[in-house]
């Protein structure tokens, strides 16, 4: 196995130390902000509509999917541990990963679970800094796959609204200032030794065609919940609309200002749908089921959090194929 750089990272200055302690209450305050927005423009109904709305063939498919999806993560997440010499089991990685996602779900924030995960395996393994980074570098891809995504499906597939003529300039923009913000990046030492290690762990031959296929399939498991809590709520648009619908508002469950998942999500999924013709309301009661079967998706982590603690990995483990 190629040897892995070791990242060197500043001790935290005053700044960065009061940056950690007010970022988890402006995070909270933002997405509770988003929520008491929604709530005032439209009300409770389509909140309380959307919780109605769940019933137990969605559940079961909410189950199943989420074990997919959950897999998949899992996967995604040993063959990156396993690239940096901390790999573990598929097993322990599905149970910690279960554990991790009911967290995120349930604890402000979004990111306590993996964060949890992270310590955990770091301890694990005896390697705490490239255990941790294994969960940093895995949920990374999970982002830049489902935006990657949307962009193709909002593409490929039929708008239910017509995109404005300077949506592509809009993207092509955005591109480029990521590409400047990484050039500047990697002049720093302590990020050129991450690239390096981002680039043994994700972009290896052997490594990369399985973190993006997992990641795919995260990210198409995710839409199709979405899928059916706006049909079950009364949406009758084609699947077909729905999907790139779907990503787009998932989207913004990516921006880190949110309770435990709501907030941006509602906000977006009211504009979205208003905008394709289909109401304000159908989108918040939509988002709603949804945030129901994301939850229940998540509910084998309680016995996994109850029962069986991350267990002890085996560093330097490598993952069939990788």
């Amino acid at each position: 196995m190629d040897a892995q750089p070791r990242v060197t990272r500043p001790r935290p200055n005053a700044a960065s130390r009061a940056r950690a302690r007010w970022w988890p209450r402006i995070r909270l305050l933002a997405g509770a902000l988003v929520l008491g927005v929604v709530v005032r423009q439209l009300g409770a109904g389509p909140f309380l509509a959307g919780l109605a709305a769940v019933n137990l063939p969605t559940v079961l498919a909410a189950l199943a999917i989420g074990a997919v999806t959950t897999v998949c993560s899992a996967w995604r997440w040993r063959v990156v541990a396993a690239r940096l010499g901390v790999g573990l089991p598929l097993r322990t990685a599905v149970a910690a990963y279960y554990g991790s996602q009911f967290l995120n779900s349930t604890l402000p924030g979004g990111v306590l679970g993996d964060v949890q995960r992270a310590v955990r395996h770091g301890r694990a393994s005896g390697e705490p800094g490239r255990g941790m980074r294994s969960v940093a570098w895995e949920r990374a891809t999970g982002p830049v796959v489902h935006l990657a995504l949307t962009a193709l499906l909002l593409v490929l597939l039929p708008m239910p609204w017509t995109l404005p003529s300077w949506w592509s300039g809009l993207l092509v923009g955005a591109l480029a200032v990521f590409a400047g913000f990484a050039l500047v990046v990697r002049r720093a030492r302590w990020a050129a030794i991450a690239v390096a290690e981002v680039r043994s762990a994700l972009f290896a031959r052997t490594a990369w065609p399985q973190v993006l296929a997992a990641s795919v399939v995260v990210a198409l498991g995710h839409a199709l919940t979405f899928v059916i809590a706006a049909r079950v709520t009364g949406v009758t648009a084609s699947p077909a609309q729905l999907f790139p619908v779907a990503m787009l508002v998932l989207a913004a469950m990516l921006l880190p200002l949110n309770v435990g998942g709501w907030g941006p999500r509602e906000g977006v999924s009211a504009a979205v749908f208003a905008a394709a013709g289909w109401g304000a309301a159908a989108g918040v009661a939509a988002a709603t089921a949804f945030g129901v079967l994301a939850l229940v998706a998540t509910l084998p982590g309680i016995v996994v959090l109850l029962a069986r603690p991350l267990g002890r990995t085996v560093a330097g483990e490598v993952p069939p194929g990788g």
